[in-house]
């Protein structure tokens, strides 16, 4: 367990200014960005904590857009896919917008309605170097790339591969 530094407590919740929502440690949220001409920047908090002067502050883990990493956004990366960095900050809990839920690949792609608020993550990255874990994924299609949930597939009855509608339909002129 992190220990607080003198004169600081850690808090369990903390309720984002104008609205009744609580915040608790292991939620996703949106953070502010100080260009509001960008989207909110999504992080999980880790930790909050209150000094004696009321003020609270969160230990946040961010989550980067596919176009804030080396190699930048490809194909295959949905609209709403974030990576899970290994970049920790510390930030004024006033800065927090809102709550989000950050899927696991699998269960967003299970989703029957996918909402303002709901991302999916599918790899961890290290921001340093650019790393990703896992290293690769599974490929489909004649592309021989990763599934990109905003794409349409469907799954061919006789070979059971999956198949880019675009794809099928290029084969098929």
């Amino acid at each position: 367990m992190a220990k607080t530094r003198p004169g600081r407590k850690d808090v369990d919740s903390y309720t984002i200014r104008g609205t009744n929502k609580i915040v608790r440690a292991g939620d996703c949220v949106l953070m502010r960005p100080s260009d509001t001409s960008k989207p909110p920047y999504v992080a999980r908090v880790e930790m909050i904590e209150q000094d004696n002067r009321n003020n609270v502050k969160v230990r946040v883990r961010w989550y980067y857009r596919p176009e804030e990493s080396i190699g930048g956004r490809r194909q295959f990366h949905g609209a709403k896919e974030l990576f899970l960095s290994d970049h920790y900050d510390v930030q004024s809990a006033h800065t927090i917008e809102g709550k989000c839920v950050v899927h696991s690949f699998k269960n967003y792609t299970k989703l029957e309605n996918v909402g303002a608020e709901d991302y999916y993550c599918r790899f961890e990255y290290k921001a340093a170097s650019g790393a990703f874990t896992p290293d690769r994924v599974a490929v489909y299609c004649k592309c021989e790339m990763p599934y990109n949930p905003d794409d349409l597939m469907v799954q061919c009855e006789g070979c059971k591969d999956w198949f880019l509608v675009g794809t099928i339909l290029l084969a098929w002129a």
